[in-house]
């Protein structure tokens, strides 16, 4: 009789050992290791999509069709997607629970039926009376969409060949297993056969898979990161559960930019699709009060305006507590600093504290120089005007760099009714002929806090 072989994974980045330690020597985490039986089969038929023998082609040999698309009816959704759905592609979409995936997802299948595509829902975590009640909720009745309660590999293969489905949601992938493999549903193992398979299922027949990937209390997928590597498009769900607005970000799309953003609202009847994201994000900004300014952000393509608060009064402790909300908190320290250094700001012994109204994250430098005005504002207690927007990138020497889009940005003031936008000076040359809004170029942070605050 054979000798069982088994070998120790870990949970976290897939890195495989002979046997049991206690801190994985890849990703430096405790306890992740778990013992699995070594399947038989060959670990490269994984992730191999056509097993005949290809020859190499020059490629100036080649000719291409342009990616046939659908829509799925939702509009910020197809933004994202770059245009639509493209067909055999396979999309990994994440957040966290409760943020409204499975709801946005059996919309998208429901609107994808209605068009006279035949859609496969699987759900490895809900009855379908439990999928049904939501479909009840939402007024989704159409006779095109299949619901499927398993998370067995085989039998759900089994299925799409009888249905022959033009598109497949999988709800979730970390509940969907094989049984050629030993470990739990779940493991690195299960995650990276379940996820090859429908690969080969989208590249092979041409349905276009939907899978749903839950994610780590740090906030990134679950699973290997092979997993984002091996799916076309990886989109994001970002928002406070307890918040009415969602959004979806695009971190890897083969078939369009990156970083684009979806801005969704929910209700009663699910996600609703908001068009203009700007107006509503700022459309409850305070009026007279101190620590509010209006930064201009790129999203992707998409130009947007977001109000940033900051709250700075003095600490009733040895050492200030500092916090930041929507925007990276080592770069607030920074621009403290900066603040502290280059204008003679005496805020070391303040509690400081910034968020970003909406429940929105922003990445970009773009806007340092709306954080560092709200610092001000709330700090030396002087209101901001209504009308102003800062846009610019504050260096570690004070000064204000040149951003990229400002067109774009500068537009999206002007439609929102904003008579004034305080940019970096190498930006203003060609916004000189800019009608009904007044540009202001700056240098660095002590002319823009002057011409805001005064002095």
């Amino acid at each position: 009789m054979a000798k069982i072989k088994s070998k120790y994974v870990c949970q976290s980045c897939g890195y495989e050992s002979l046997k049991w330690i206690g801190k994985c020597p890849e990703c430096d985490d405790w306890n992740t290791f778990v013992e699995e039986i070594e399947d038989k089969k060959s670990k490269h038929d994984l992730f191999i999509i056509e097993k005949e023998v290809q020859k190499p082609v020059p490629i100036n040999k080649l000719e291409i069709n342009e990616q046939e698309r659908f829509s799925t009816c939702i509009n910020e959704l197809d933004r994202v997607l770059g245009g639509g759905v493209v067909k055999g592609s396979l999309i990994l979409a994440g957040g966290d629970p409760g943020i409204g995936k499975s709801t946005l997802l059996i919309q998208v299948a429901d609107n994808v039926a209605k068009s006279g595509k035949k859609v496969l829902y699987a759900s490895g975590e809900e009855s379908i009376y439990q999928i049904k009640m939501r479909a009840k909720r939402l007024d989704i009745e159409s006779e095109n969409l299949y619901i499927f309660a398993e998370n067995n590999l085989d039998i759900i293969e089994k299925q799409i060949d009888n249905i022959k489905p033009d598109m497949i949601i999988v709800d979730s992938i970390q509940t969907v297993y094989s049984p050629q493999i030993t470990s739990t549903p779940g493991s690195v193992s299960q995650i990276k056969e379940g996820t090859s398979r429908f690969m080969k299922i989208s590249k092979k027949v041409g349905i276009s898979t939907f899978i749903v990937g839950h994610v780590t209390k740090e906030g990134s997928l679950a699973g290997p990161k092979i997993l984002e590597h091996m799916v076309d498009a990886v989109l994001y769900f970002e928002g406070e559960r307890y918040n009415t607005y969602r959004m979806i970000r695009s971190v890897k799309n083969r078939f369009g930019s990156t970083n684009e953003l979806g801005v969704f609202e929910m209700r009663d009847k699910g996600l609703i699709e908001v068009e203009n994201p700007s107006k509503i994000l700022i459309s409850e900004k305070p009026k007279g009060v101190s620590g509010s300014v209006i930064v201009a952000t790129i999203e992707g393509t998409r130009p947007m305006l977001v109000e940033l608060q900051a709250l700075v009064c003095p600490t009733s402790f040895g050492i200030p507590k500092r916090a930041a909300t929507g925007v990276d908190y080592n770069r607030v320290s920074l621009l403290m600093a900066v603040l502290e250094k280059r204008a003679g700001m005496q805020i070391q012994n303040q509690d400081i504290y910034i968020n970003v109204v909406g429940g929105i994250k922003l990445n970009e430098p773009a806007i340092d120089l709306g954080i560092v005005i709200s610092i001000a504002s709330s700090f030396r207690n002087i209101e901001t005007n209504e009308k102003t927007v800062a846009i610019g990138e504050v260096g570690l020497t004070g000064e204000i760099r040149g951003v990229s889009f400002i067109e774009k940005r500068i537009a999206e003031c002007k439609k929102l009714g904003f008579n004034r936008v305080i940019v970096p000076k190498s930006n203003v040359k060609g916004l000189e002929n800019m009608d009904d809004i007044k540009i202001i170029g700056v240098e660095n942070i002590r002319e823009a806090l002057d011409f805001v605050l005064g002095g």
